[in-house]
């Protein structure tokens, strides 16, 4: 099996290159799912959460307003530091419980972990290769305030507070652009993944990053 951490900043286009990964039979879990399962209402980090947030984190409906502690932790660097070391555990857990499913039903599987916490979640070593998702901040900027529908200081905010776009980049060992048009991403992530399968198939051309 071999297993790629698909990562980026915030409004990269990270779902977008998932989903064609996963058009090209890539297995992918998504982190963000992941992270929904863990705090859903009598797990332990859902308990966790409500006694160091308190009840404003709440809906009516006993179930976390996301949105709310969004703005929470990303204007408050300690918030966001507790929200993760309440979270980041039980997240690497149940991706390690799939990973294991995974390799037992399909050892000839590739598996896409799709985590913008890749890294500052300790995840990075349960993978083969780092793929990291880019565009100039600009559009993510927009693409932001659009599907969050955030003002723009909002955005930037939320830009800032998932760290250096430089030092993701510099980890990783295969860079995706999204900036251009979605068939210029399509490209990309086909060439991609078609070196990878060379690779995989032992072709002493496929040389390169994976």
């Amino acid at each position: 099996m071999f297993i790629i951490g698909l990562t980026g900043g915030i409004a990269s286009g990270k779902s977008t290159v998932a989903g064609i990964l996963k058009d090209l039979g890539a297995i992918i879990i998504d982190t963000d799912r992941v992270a929904r399962e863990v705090v859903a209402p009598g797990q332990p980090a859902y308990r966790e959460i409500v006694a160091a947030f308190g009840p404003r984190v709440l809906r009516p409906d006993g179930q976390l307003d996301r949105p709310i502690l969004a703005r929470i932790i990303f204007n408050d660097a300690a918030a966001r530091e507790l929200l993760n070391a309440i979270t980041h555990p039980r997240i690497r857990e149940r991706v390690q419980e799939r990973l294991a499913g995974l390799r037992r039903a399909d050892p000839e599987a590739i598996v896409v972990i799709e985590a913008p916490l890749l890294f500052e979640a300790g995840m990075e070593g349960m993978v083969d290769a780092v793929w990291a998702v880019t565009a100039p901040a600009p559009v993510r900027l927009k693409r932001l305030m659009v599907r969050d529908e955030l003002s723009l200081a909002e955005a930037e905010s939320r830009l800032r507070a998932q760290g250096e776009e430089a030092a993701r980049l510099r980890r990783a060992t295969r860079v995706i652009p999204t900036g251009g048009d979605l068939e210029a991403t399509r490209a990309s992530v086909r060439a991609a993944w078609q070196e990878l399968q060379r690779h995989l198939a032992g072709d002493p051309a496929s040389g390169g990053a994976l």
